[in-house]
């Protein structure tokens, strides 16, 4: 094991930086989390500690077969490094990227969490490796109400568990605010400086237990939506079929017309109606039957109104015919004056 000198002030400084980092932008006064300079914040404090994660795996500062006063009281906050990433690392506010910012950062918690273990810092159960899996999520208890009791005793442990941990928390804040100025200002001893650390530790248990918590409920919230989202699209297959875009084009009602606008915009194609019609037949788009009835070929638009008005006359001339044989019926049937009581003579 690497003694703390051999750790150099570079790796203090790095972490330093990292830890000030946290401080700032966990007490800051931004109104959000996600303002640019916050942000700003949090990239140059991943950026340090994750530097200097790499020169502590370098230097092999820490190992699972060494016992816990093996560490050199200078290295003790060393340990601190994956708990400090962890907690940047949820600072971050990329929605497309959070389920991958959720995941990092519990698995430096657990890291954090199962070093600390190694070393028997703090007496708690460590949590699984890895959030809990999309099967998981939404899964009905089996046995029904009955398996349900055995997950209130969990839920009650669970409530007891918390309200120990805050009030241990709480604790270790006082005895850790009352420590750090005379550690940082250099007058502490090194048995002072060990317990500052170990506090240290034993409060990030604490939030590091918190965290996970929060995230594996995040993360199934997350995959949940996502699960949702991917019932919620077309079966493979079932899609519509994706059309070409129709070009621009000049729609006339008959070939000659369309001779007369091709004419003019040779860049843009003409296209008559039953043309227009047929075309979309043939790409599927409308029915056989849905094509308008057209005049025949050779037909001038003058000669199909006068056609149209002649019928329209016709039309008339037997509703005025039928008028005039109804009048006559009447006027046989009842002669004149009929009707008139009061007016004789």
């Amino acid at each position: 094991m690497a003694e703390g000198a051999g750790a150099g002030p570079r790796l203090a400084e790095l972490l330093a930086a990292g830890w000030r980092l946290w401080e700032e932008v966990e007490t800051g006064a931004e109104p959000s989390s996600g303002a640019p300079a916050v942000q700003d914040k949090v990239r140059q404090g991943l950026d340090a500690l994750q530097r200097a994660a790499a020169m502590v795996a370098q230097l092999d500062l820490f190992s699972e077969n060494e016992e816990l006063e093996e560490i050199a009281s200078a290295d003790l906050k060393y340990l601190l490094l994956p708990a400090l990433l962890g907690a940047l690392t949820l600072k971050q506010v990329d929605l497309s990227r959070r389920l991958e910012h959720l995941e990092s950062a519990r698995a430096h918690f657990w890291r954090f969490l199962k070093l600390c273990r190694s070393y028997g810092l703090g007496s708690f159960h460590l949590p699984p490796a890895g959030p809990p899996g999309e099967e998981d999520a939404g899964s009905p208890s089996p046995g029904g109400p009955a398996a349900a009791q055995p997950s209130l005793v969990a839920m009650a442990s669970s409530r007891q568990a918390k309200i120990e941990r805050y009030k241990q928390k709480k604790e270790l804040e006082n005895r850790l605010a009352s420590m750090r100025t005379f550690v940082e200002s250099g007058q502490a001893d090194e048995d002072q400086i060990r317990e500052f650390y170990i506090l240290q530790i034993q409060k990030w248990i604490n939030t590091s237990l918190e965290e996970i918590e929060s995230i594996d409920q995040e993360v199934v919230i997350l995959r949940s939506r996502g699960t949702a989202k991917q019932s919620s699209a077309p079966p493979h297959g079932t899609s519509r079929q994706v059309r070409a875009p129709l070009k621009p084009f000049i729609l006339t009602r008959d070939a000659a017309q369309a001779k007369v606008f091709g004419a003019g915009y040779p860049g843009l194609p003409t296209m008559t109606v039953d043309d227009w019609y047929e075309q979309r037949r043939r790409q599927g788009v409308v029915s056989g039957q849905s094509a308008p009835q057209r005049a025949p070929a050779g037909i001038t638009d003058e000669e199909l109104q006068k056609q149209q008005q002649e019928k329209k006359e016709e039309e008339d001339d037997e509703e005025a015919l039928q008028k005039a044989r109804n009048w006559d019926d009447w006027k046989d049937t009842h002669p004149r004056g009929y009707g008139n009581r009061q007016n004789v003579g």
